[in-house]
C-alpha cells in the first residue's frame, strides 16, 4: 500500500510464537495509518491478527477468541500481572498454554474509549511490563516519553516471555521493518527530494514536546537559512 521508495517487505521475517496476538485497532488507525505499526507488527508474527473496532462486546471473533483459550489484555493498571517482575514459573502458571494477548492499537484516548465500551476486555486479566527505554518513534507524539509503539511494546513482551522460558522465538530482527521504516521518513524530512513542496533547506530536528500548543504540535523540525 506504499511507494516502492518507502516499502518494507523486503525487511519482513514472521516469528512463530506460543502466544497468538489479537491486535484490535480503532477505525481511525486501520485508515490512516496505512504504514502503521499495528499492520507491522501483524507482518512479523505469524501466530497473529487484527480486529477492527471500537466495541468489541458483541464482536464474534473477539468472543469466539475468549471462549477458546487463555485470554489477556496487555495494558497498564496496578492490578496487572507484570512480566518484568514475576518468576519465570509465575509466569508459565499464569499464561497457561496457548494463550491471547489483546492488544489494543490506537492512540491512548482510542484506547481508552475501546476499554470503555468493550465489557468483555474490561473482564480480561492485564498484563504489563515495567518500561525503562525510550520509544524510537522519534516523528510520532506520544504522552509520555516512555510510552511504545504496538510493534515495540509486542517486542518487548516477546523478550519478557522468552525470559520466563515460555517463548523460543528469535527476537533480534523484530524491529528492523520499524526501524528501516523511521530512517527512511527521517531521510525525506532532512533530505527531501528537488521536486518537494517543501523549501530544500538545512533541517535539523528537535525533540516532539507533547504539551507544546496545538499549532505547533507537528512539527519536528527546525528549518536553517
Amino acid at each position: 500500500m506504499q511507494p516502492s521508495i518507502t516499502c518494507i517487505c523486503k525487511h519482513i521475517s514472521p516469528l512463530q510464537t506460543n502466544t497468538r496476538f489479537i491486535i484490535l485497532m480503532h477505525p481511525k488507525e486501520y485508515k490512516k495509518e496505512r504504514n502503521g505499526t499495528g499492520r507491522m507488527t501483524k507482518l512479523q508474527l505469524e501466530n497473529s491478527e487484527i480486529i477492527v473496532g471500537v466495541d468489541f462486546t458483541n464482536n464474534k471473533r473477539v468472543n469466539e477468541l475468549l471462549e477458546n483459550s487463555a485470554s489477556f489484555l496487555l495494558y497498564p493498571g496496578n492490578d496487572s500481572f507484570n512480566l518484568s517482575t514475576e518468576k519465570s514459573t509465575e509466569v508459565n502458571s499464569f499464561m497457561g498454554e496457548h494463550p491471547n494477548i489483546f492488544i489494543l492499537d490506537g492512540t491512548w484516548p482510542c484506547a481508552r474509549k475501546m476499554i470503555k465500551l468493550s465489557k468483555n476486555l474490561q473482564q480480561l486479566k492485564r498484563v504489563s511490563f515495567d518500561n525503562t527505554i525510550k520509544s524510537k518513534f522519534i516523528i510520532k507524539q506520544q504522552p509520555e516519553p516512555l510510552c511504545l509503539s504496538t510493534i515495540e511494546s509486542v517486542y518487548t513482551v516477546l523478550n519478557l516471555l522468552k525470559k520466563g522460558d515460555f517463548e523460543e522465538c528469535e527476537t533480534k530482527d523484530f524491529l528492523v521493518p520499524f526501524e528501516k521504516m523511521i530512517a527512511s521518513q527521517l531521510e525525506f524530512i532532512l533530505n527531501p527530494p528537488a521536486n518537494s513542496y517543501r523549501p530544500n533547506k538545512n533541517r535539523t530536528l528537535e525533540p516532539k514536546d507533547r504539551y507544546k500548543k496545538k499549532a505547533q504540535r507537528n512539527t519536528i523540525f527546525n528549518q536553517e537559512d
